[in-house]
């Protein structure tokens, strides 16, 4: 098998010219970069007619949060919720100076175990005529973020809110709050139950 000559063919030699001929330079080689415009400037600049306010490049881009949370924390929509009780047991209710009538504790629970226990506490604590109790989950272990989609500490934590506003809870729930730090603070909610009839 023979080599093949470095080069161009003459049919391919003569195909180049004539593309070679229709191509138009993208800059003019005889320019130096002595006559390029000068870089754009970061100096403000004044309005035109005249005011004294100034504006910079980049001035009124919105700021961004620092961290990947794209969500509120489930303590945010919790605490940000509209309060559905008479407030001045809100008030003395997420100040602490409530005591709660009763308290779960679903620390160390699984999902399946922690959802019933829950049901059956709080259906029994409506039934025997309690107003505030407190329902433990902890705040969960720290794990390590190994992927770009950030994991929530704490299953329960977030879980306990939902189950709380769904059927059959959300008929006899009032309002859900983050317990004071005497009571356990973000590691407990206060459930507030309507009244028995």
């Amino acid at each position: 098998m023979s080599r093949r000559k470095k080069g161009l063919s003459p049919e391919d030699r003569m195909l180049w010219e004539r593309v070679k001929a229709t191509a138009k330079p993208l800059q003019n080689p005889a320019r130096t970069t002595e006559d390029a415009p000068p870089p754009p400037s970061q100096k403000p600049v004044t309005t035109p007619s005249g005011g004294s306010k100034t504006f910079r490049v980049g001035e009124l881009a919105a700021k961004r949060a620092s961290g990947l949370q794209l969500a509120p924390s489930v303590v945010e929509r919790v605490n940000d919720a509209p309060v559905r009780m008479h407030q001045a047991t809100h008030k003395k209710m997420v100040k602490g100076k409530l005591t709660p009538e009763s308290r779960i504790d679903l620390h160390g629970m699984t999902l399946s175990r922690a959802h019933p226990a829950l049901t059956r506490f709080i259906l029994d604590a409506h039934h025997a005529g309690k107003r505030l109790v407190l329902v433990i989950t902890g705040k969960g272990r720290d794990r390590v973020d190994v992927g770009p989609i950030p994991i929530r500490r704490g299953v329960l934590r977030h879980q306990v809110p939902a189950w709380l506003a769904a059927p059959p809870l959300g008929q006899i729930v009032l309002d859900i709050r983050t317990a004071h730090v005497r009571h356990g603070g973000e590691g407990a909610y206060y459930v507030y139950l309507k009244r028995a009839r």
